[in-house]
């Protein structure tokens, strides 16, 4: 089995591949703020592996992307020691069928941008990741990143919204009954939901106006499932792109290329 992890400024995302297709068997997540000890790292993923019933010795390879570096090197020293071999450590300048030319571009995206390529196959194609940060990646049919958008994250802005409010603070991701609230909860909602919304859907329009061509447009990230219903600019979500990404990276850079 084939255990990837994309590791996040405000989560880790962990998936199990039994086989050589796009199945992911097994995912979970955890926090990955604050920065924890190697030792209890240690015991975490020896937890998380008894809780979802998987056996160390079923998983023969492992593969990791990440955008914190400082967490990269416990979670690997972490592995090593509970598996007792060295984990694929994947990253912007990796071999894939895709093309950029930057040299700030986080794994993560890169590995967005590699599974869309991979996988859908478009003439333009838009992956939206609602992550720690909302971020759109757009790709052309020959796998050259055109660009990228970042903004601030959804989750981000509503914490900072409500940080000094203890009532405010309990306010969850839900569509409101209205788009004009009459309750500072509702209201709060609404902005949250309808103008990230507007957001995401004008931006979508002006990147399709800008290449002169209508993208297949994916989400993916922990609030893509509230987003998603919610508009028909978004063709596809897939919460676990990412991970899928770094299975098909795993398979371009892993020496013998083989089957899991």
């Amino acid at each position: 089995m084939l255990l990837t992890i994309n590791i996040g400024n405000s989560s880790i995302r962990f998936g199990l591949f039994k086989n050589n297709n796009l199945k992911c068997n097994y995912s979970w997540i955890t926090n990955s703020n604050p920065i924890k000890s190697l030792d209890e790292y240690t015991f975490l993923f020896k937890k998380m592996y008894k809780k979802n019933n998987i056996f160390l010795n079923k998983i023969k390879y492992i593969v990791i992307g990440s955008v914190v570096p400082p967490l990269t090197k416990r979670i690997l020293q972490s592995l090593e020691e509970i598996h007792g071999f060295n984990p694929l450590i994947v990253d912007r300048n990796s071999i894939s069928s895709v093309k950029h030319n930057s040299n700030q571009l986080g794994t993560d995206l890169y590995a967005n941008a590699v599974a869309s390529h991979e996988i859908y196959k478009q003439t333009a194609t838009l992956i939206i990741d609602f992550g720690t940060s909302l971020s759109l990646t757009c790709i052309d049919k020959n796998g050259k990143i055109k660009g990228i958008i970042i903004a601030p994250g959804i989750n981000t802005s509503l914490i900072s919204l409500t940080n000094n409010n203890k009532e405010l603070s309990k306010i969850e991701f839900e569509k409101p009954p209205t788009v004009l609230g009459k309750y500072t909860k509702f209201c709060i909602q609404s902005g949250i939901i309808y103008g990230y919304l507007s957001m995401i859907e004008g931006l979508i329009e002006k990147v399709n106006k800008e290449i002169g061509i209508k993208c297949f447009v994916i989400a993916t990230g922990g609030l893509s499932h509230i987003y998603s219903p919610l508009t028909n600019s978004i063709h596809v979500n897939d919460k676990l792109h990412t991970i899928k990404g770094l299975k098909i990276l795993f398979n371009f850079n892993y020496k013998n290329k083989i089957i899991i």
